[in-house]
């Protein structure tokens, strides 16, 4: 009789390479699944670590042009944060490795997919709600939550793994955690845990500290179509290589860095320190190009949205009938941001100099503050009184009350 086949998300590291024998233990076929969203070197030891472990069979998918053209553009559109910090760096890209995850069940028939996110983290929720949408009757194995899981500290995890010959590092583990994508990287739990300390110099992987970044600004130009980064200085660049230069830009001058506590999907508060570069840029670029072109009261209702946008983000809802209509919305008020923002990056700011477009709605005819004959100043004594009325009818009624 066929083992039932699962497909693990699999990372490499202790955790996941712990559940695959797991997993075997208890008489599955492991496929491993790995997303390559821009780890670079960190999934040049998966495909032989996996196989050594048991797997049947290794996916290592390269998912990078996918990510940016499919995913973190949309976000760019939005100028998308969570509570008004977090750039939803990791939360943006579950959705596409759960959604290849279902692809890959579908294709090597297996009726279960497995991921090593804890039951106390939003990551269970994306991934799961993820599947759900795509395949109903996918059946989700998440150890962390399983009653025969009995593995739940480091020291029990490396102790299994001896056991079984997995691979330990001998290096000493890092204080924090971490994960990395074209995006952005995260740092969480270890003593980051203590939100009164601040993060430790070395731990910052994508950006130099503000303080040591050159002494001289350097501009720079980013050019949109439709809302969505095309260009910079002057060169069309595909998006992967473009989010790629913006990251090296802005971490050289240590743009991008966040430390916040967040609220999670579960009810719990949690502290994360994000690296965000080259997304940081975008968003300021994106604004600038907006200020020109974009409606004011669509821009109003964009920027009403936008929170409920990065919450269906975060707690993992990207494929829902909501998120379809919120998109259906942005594309439409995105259609005339076309242009150039020009930026000065300096010791972690990101200063706009400058922005143009062909759909602009300024006119400096109108604007300006020296003598016009388009604008008839008396017009606006009206359409302050207008405005006044009801002030003064309350005014007045509060008068008679006292």
């Amino acid at each position: 009789m066929a083992k039932p086949k699962v497909v693990l998300a699999y990372s490499g590291g202790l955790d996941t390479s712990v559940i695959l024998k797991w997993l075997i233990e208890r008489g599955y076929e492991v496929v491993a699944y790995a997303a390559d969203l821009g780890q670079g070197k960190e999934l040049a030891p998966v495909r032989a670590k996996a196989l050594k472990t048991g797997a049947s069979k290794v996916y290592i998918e390269d998912l990078r042009a996918e990510f940016v053209r499919d995913y973190v553009w949309w976000m760019v559109k939005w100028n998308a944060y969570y509570e008004g910090l977090y750039m939803l760096g990791t939360s943006i890209a579950r959705p596409l490795i759960a959604k290849r995850q279902v692809e890959i069940a579908r294709k090597e028939n297996a009726a279960y997919i497995a991921h090593g996110a804890t039951g106390k983290g939003n990551d269970q929720v994306r991934f799961e709600l993820t599947c759900y949408a795509l395949e109903p009757d996918i059946k989700v194995i998440a150890p962390w939550r399983d009653p025969e899981w009995q593995l739940n500290s480091r020291s029990k995890m490396i102790a299994y793994a001896k056991k079984h010959g997995i691979p330990v590092p001998v290096s000493k583990a890092k204080p924090y955690s971490s994960d990395r994508n074209l995006l952005h990287i995260s740092f969480e739990s270890g003593i980051l845990e203590d939100p009164w300390r601040e993060p430790p110099a070395d731990m910052f992987q994508m950006s130099v500290a503000p303080e040591k970044a050159p002494n001289k600004a350097q501009y720079i130009e980013v050019a949109f179509e439709a809302g969505e980064p095309v260009a910079l200085n002057g060169k069309r660049m595909a998006p992967v290589a473009l989010l790629e230069t913006l990251n090296k830009l802005g971490g050289k001058h240590g743009i991008g860095r966040v430390d916040l506590v967040e609220n999670r999907f579960v009810g719990m508060k949690s502290r994360g320190v994000y690296e965000t570069p080259g997304g940081t840029i975008l968003y300021a670029a994106h604004r600038a190009v907006e200020s020109l072109t974009m409606d004011r009261e669509v821009m109003l209702q964009r920027d009403e949205l936008m929170p409920k946008f990065a919450q269906l983000v975060y707690n993992g809802f990207w494929f829902s009938p909501e998120m379809e209509a919120l998109k259906a919305f942005i594309t439409a008020a995105q259609k005339n941001v076309t242009g150039v923002a020009r930026l000065k990056l300096y010791k972690g700011n990101c200063i706009v100099a400058g922005r143009k477009s062909p759909h602009s709605l300024y006119d400096p005819n109108v604007a300006t503050f020296e003598e016009d004959s388009v604008y008839n100043q008396a017009d606006a004594t009206g359409f302050i009184k207008l405005n006044a009325l009801r002030l003064r009818i309350g005014a007045r009624v509060r008068g008679n009350q006292k």
